[in-house]
């Protein structure tokens, strides 16, 4: 078994608790307008590495896991796309005591029950909260990460709930206040981050000669964020 991975970060700090390995996999079906990783879409790119190969580069940093509370995140692309190779390397970090984590917006393929009960928290990312919204900003239904997200309920696995601000599009108070009714409705909640809409991929497009249909649309304002963060979610305030 091989799995397709983009990238690794050795010592991530924004994508789950504590120091962190961030193993970027290769793969999405989602094509979301803000998407700042076009690079990570297709299957068919990136380092062909065995389950084993990638956990003695993951060995490396257990001194760093342990002293932080941190452990692994895998995400993407959308690591659920490659259930078997993901599920695999959970079951290895588990099997020494690595605290395990899922950067996921809930689409991919197959069960995710097994997976599920092999990570220790999710970093749900929310696309949008209505279907026509979910539909023109990914272009796909929502009906596929709905499912991912009930069984993720059913078995209790804890979450935090990211949300990306795009100025004009998911930064109104009317949308805020959906998505607010839309995380109230959840359990096992333990974080909320609205992260600022940037600019830092948009020179992929260019050098993947691929349209961006956000074009001149501005970076979204951090401070704003952080306001919206206050009002909406001061439970969660923004690190």
């Amino acid at each position: 078994m091989k799995g397709a991975v983009h990238s690794i970060e050795s010592m991530g700090l924004v994508d789950g608790p504590g120091i962190r390995t961030v193993v970027f996999l290769q793969g999405c079906r989602l094509r979301c307008r803000f998407c700042h990783n076009p690079d990570t879409w297709q299957l068919s790119c990136g380092e062909q590495m065995t389950p084993e190969a990638l956990m003695q580069k993951i060995r490396r940093f257990k001194p760093y896991f342990a002293r932080s509370g941190g452990g692994v995140t895998f995400s993407g692309g959308e690591p659920l796309l490659q259930p078997e190779f993901l599920l695999e390397m959970l079951r290895l970090l588990k099997q020494e005591h690595i605290h395990t984590c899922l950067d996921t917006a809930g689409v991919g393929l197959g069960d995710y029950t097994e997976i599920l009960r092999h990570t220790d928290l999710i970093l749900y990312d929310v696309k949008h909260v209505t279907e026509s919204g979910y539909l023109d900003m990914t272009g796909q239904p929502m009906d596929q990460t709905q499912a991912f997200l009930g069984e993720a309920q059913r078995l209790g696995v804890p979450l935090w709930v990211r949300h990306v601000l795009v100025p004009g599009l998911t930064d109104g108070r009317a949308h805020l206040a959906q998505l607010k009714r839309f995380v109230d409705s959840l359990q096992h909640v333990q974080r909320v981050e609205l992260l600022p809409y940037h600019l830092l991929g948009v020179h992929k497009y260019e050098t993947m000669r691929l349209p961006y249909s956000l074009s001149g649309v501005p970076a979204m304002d951090q401070e704003k964020a952080a306001q919206l963060q206050e009002e909406f979610f001061p439970q969660f305030p923004s690190t």
